[in-house]
C-alpha cells in the first residue's frame, strides 16, 4: 500500500514516499479485499445501470419526433411555415427542411422478398362477366379490377394455398351501373360478397382456419365497407358481420372513430387510368407553361339542396362558386368535359373539395398532372402516408376557410411554390397513386398495397414472437 504526502506548500511540486504496510492478521486482510471487491462491484453495476436510463432518455428525447402520432411509421422531420396568425385555422404548404420529397421506396425490394398473396380463382359471376361493361375497368372505383389483374400477374401470387401469407378475393360490386343516372348502384354488394365468401369456405378451408382476418376485399366506394354514398345510411348499415375480421383495401378513411372503417384496413387512392395520365403529359409535361392559376370542374350546386338534413359537400362546393365565380383568377366550371384532364396540367392549384365522401378523384389526378392540390375535407386519410410526403406536396384548407381561398393562395405563391412544385414533380410520387392493370410494379400503387400488408404481416410476427416469450 501506498502513502501520500505533500510537500510543505511553499514549494513547487509534490513528492511521493512510499512505505509498505504489512497487514497484521492475513485472513483479516483477505476479507477486506473481498468485501472492497463486493463495494466495487456494486458501484459498477449501479454506474452501467445510470448510463443505460440516461442513454434510452436521449433516444426517446431525439428520436420521439420522428414518429408519426397514430401510426408505427417513420416520417423525416419537418419545418412549418405558418401563415399568419388570421390564417392559422388552416394547415398551409410545408416546406420541408431539405426541400425534397422523402419517398420510402427501397430499391432492393426489401421487406417484400417473401410476401405471398393466393389469388383465389371464382367463378366470372363475381368478376370476369362484369367485364363486357368497360366501363368496369376505368372508372373512379376500378381499382377492384386493377389491383385483381396485377396481383394475378404478380411475382407475389403462389399458386399453393398452404405457402400464403394473405388471400386476395376478387370480387367486382361497382360495376353494376345505373341505367338512370349512369353510377355504379352498389346495392347488391353485400349479397355478391357474402356469396362469395360461401363458396370459398365451402371449397377452401383457409377462412375458415382464420376466420376470414387473412382474407383482403377490396371496397372502394364512398364509404368503403359500408357500401352506401351517404353517410348516414352507411352509418346505419355498417360493415356487415362476415366482413369484420378481414382486410379491406378502401378509399374512404379519416382520422377519426367513424363505424365504416372499424375494419382492418388500408386507405387506397382512387383509380385514374395511367394511359390518360401519360398521353395527357406528352402534350403537358409537368414543368410546362401553366396558365390557369386555381382550377375546379365538377358539381357545385347555386342553392344546395338539403338531403336528409345534409348538403352536398357541406355546401363548401356552394360556398366557393359564390364567392370565386367572378374572380377571373378562378377557373370554375360546373359541367362535364372529356378534356379535363388537359386543364388540370395547365394549373397551378386544383381544387379538392369533399363531396359526399371526403375523398375525390381530383386529389390523384392533381398530383399525376403536376397541380398542386387543395385538398379542403377535414379530417381525410389520404393514402400511403409513410411513403407519399403530402405535407411537402399539398395544401390542406379547413373547410370552414374555403371562402377564404384567395387570400391563403397567395400567400402561399409568395412563400414556398417553387419548393412544393419541385417535389410534386417528382415521378415517384405519381408512380405511388397509380394502379397499372397487368403488373405489379416497383413503386406503384399496389406496390405500396403489398407493402402495407407486408408491415401489418411483419407486426403480428413481432407480437407474436413476444406472446411466446
Amino acid at each position: 500500500m501506498g502513502e501520500l504526502r505533500r510537500s510543505p506548500t511553499m514549494n513547487k511540486g509534490f513528492y511521493v514516499r512510499m512505505r509498505l504496510l504489512h497487514p497484521k492478521n492475513p485472513r483479516q486482510h483477505q476479507q477486506q479485499q473481498h468485501q472492497q471487491q463486493l463495494h466495487q462491484d456494486k458501484k459498477n453495476f449501479f454506474l452501467r445501470y445510470y448510463k443505460w436510463i440516461i442513454w434510452l432518455s436521449l433516444s426517446l428525447y431525439f428520436f420521439s419526433p420522428y414518429v408519426r402520432h397514430g401510426g408505427d411509421k417513420i416520417t423525416s422531420f419537418q419545418r412549418t411555415h405558418l401563415l399568419s396568425s388570421e390564417l392559422s385555422s388552416s394547415r398551409a404548404l410545408f416546406e420541408s427542411s431539405l426541400n425534397q420529397t422523402h419517398l420510402d421506396i427501397p430499391g432492393d425490394r426489401q421487406g417484400l422478398k417473401e410476401l405471398m398473396v393466393y389469388v383465389y380463382e371464382l367463378p366470372p359471376a363475381y368478376n370476369a362477366d362484369w367485364l363486357s361493361n368497360e366501363r368496369c375497368s376505368n372508372h373512379l372505383f376500378a381499382s377492384e379490377v386493377a389491383i385483381h389483374k396485377a396481383l394475378s400477374n404478380s411475382e407475389f401470387r403462389t399458386f399453393d394455398p398452404y405457402e400464403a401469407d394473405f388471400f386476395f378475393v376478387p370480387v367486382y360490386v361497382s360495376c353494376n351501373f345505373s341505367t338512370v343516372n349512369g353510377f355504379p348502384a352498389i346495392g347488391h354488394a353485400r349479397a355478391l360478397i357474402s356469396s362469395a365468401i360461401r363458396f370459398i369456405s365451402s371449397e377452401y378451408q383457409f377462412w375458415n382456419r382464420s376466420g376470414g382476418s387473412d382474407h383482403v376485399f377490396v371496397a372502394s366506394h364512398d364509404y368503403g365497407a359500408c357500401f352506401h354514398a351517404m353517410e348516414d345510411r352507411a352509418i346505419a348499415d355498417g360493415i356487415p358481420e362476415f366482413l369484420r375480421q378481414s382486410i379491406i383495401l378502401q378509399t374512404f378513411g379519416v382520422n377519426y372513430d367513424h363505424p365504416c372503417q372499424a375494419v382492418q384496413n388500408v386507405v387506397i387512392p382512387p383509380y385514374v387510368s395511367p394511359e390518360s395520365v401519360h398521353q395527357t403529359l406528352e402534350n403537358f409535361p409537368v414543368d410546362g407553361k401553366r396558365d390557369i392559376w386555381v382550377f375546379f370542374r365538377g358539381k357545385m350546386e347555386v342553392h344546395p339542396k338539403n338531403i336528409s338534413g345534409r348538403f352536398y359537400s357541406k355546401a363548401v362546393r356552394s360556398v366557393i362558386w359564390h364567392k370565386y365565380n367572378s374572380d377571373r383568377r378562378f377557373y370554375l366550371r360546373r359541367h362535364r368535359y372529356a378534356g379535363f384532364m388537359s386543364e388540370i396540367a395547365r394549373s397551378v392549384f386544383c381544387l379538392a373539395p369533399l363531396g359526399w365522401a371526403p375523398w375525390s378523384p381530383r386529389l390523384v389526378e392533381s398530383v399525376a398532372l403536376g397541380c398542386v392540390p387543395v385538398i379542403i375535407a377535414d379530417g381525410i386519410r389520404l393514402p400511403f402516408p409513410s411513403s407519399v410526403p403530402w405535407q411537402d406536396i399539398s395544401l390542406t384548407v379547413a373547410e370552414r376557410d374555403a371562402g377564404r381561398l384567395a387570400e391563403i393562395l397567395e400567400h402561399v405563391a409568395a412563400t414556398n411554390l417553387s419548393d412544393v412544385q419541385r417535389n410534386l414533380w417528382d415521378p415517384r410520387v405519381r408512380r405511388a397513386l397509380l394502379f397499372n392493370s397487368y403488373r405489379v410494379e416497383e413503386g406503384d400503387a399496389t406496390w405500396h398495397v403489398l407493402r402495407s400488408l407486408a408491415d401489418r404481416l411483419e407486426r403480428s410476427r413481432r407480437i407474436g414472437r413476444v406472446t411466446s416469450q
